[in-house]
């Protein structure tokens, strides 16, 4: 399968929120309640917000696109310090971006789209002048720490999030850019 991977424009939100639908639930803890997954998708993850995001220029989008409108995956890269303290005082590759968010459509997993996704996210972050990438993945999510790992990341410390009326537990993961 071929795809594309792009800046994603204010054109792309509501298939991004559509995305999100989609993608986000599977990165949740098995005992998340539908109601703390559908508020956060609301809260963070509507097309609102994703129109939000795209207006705001330490934000930017990436997105796999597989032509004819269809989007297989997008990640969410915040160009600016960390401002939770957990956060901050774990990381050591400074200036920092997040990675705050990172998924590809279930029916294309294993197929090598998330691993173009994030090496072309990898180089948009450092040619956006990033010392160093982290992200928050929850600890529960082996699948996704595996594959952090395998994309350079290693665990640096632990932060908190909020997902609806729950505290989920996060691992937070750095990756050093460049030489």
């Amino acid at each position: 399968m071929t795809h594309t991977i792009r800046k994603a424009t204010a054109d792309d939100a509501g298939r991004l929120a559509e995305l999100a639908a989609v993608t986000f639930p599977l990165a949740c803890p098995p005992g998340s309640s539908p109601e703390d997954i559908a508020a956060h998708l609301a809260d963070t993850l509507s097309e609102r917000h994703f129109r939000t995001y795209l207006a705001d220029p330490g934000v930017t989008i990436l997105v796999i696109d597989a032509g004819g409108g269809g989007l297989r995956g997008y990640s969410l890269l915040v160009n600016r310090p960390a401002l939770d303290p957990d956060v901050a005082s774990a990381l050591t590759a400074l200036p920092s971006a997040e990675l705050s968010k990172c998924y590809v459509h279930p029916d294309h997993h294993g197929l090598g789209a998330a691993a173009d996704l994030m090496q072309a996210t990898i180089g948009h972050a450092a040619a956006a002048g990033a010392t160093g990438l982290w992200l928050g993945v929850n600890s529960q999510n082996t699948k996704a720490i595996r594959f952090y790992e395998k994309s350079g990341f290693r665990k640096v410390g632990t932060k908190s999030f909020r997902l609806g009326s729950a505290v989920e537990h996060d691992f937070v993961m750095e990756r050093r850019l460049g030489g």
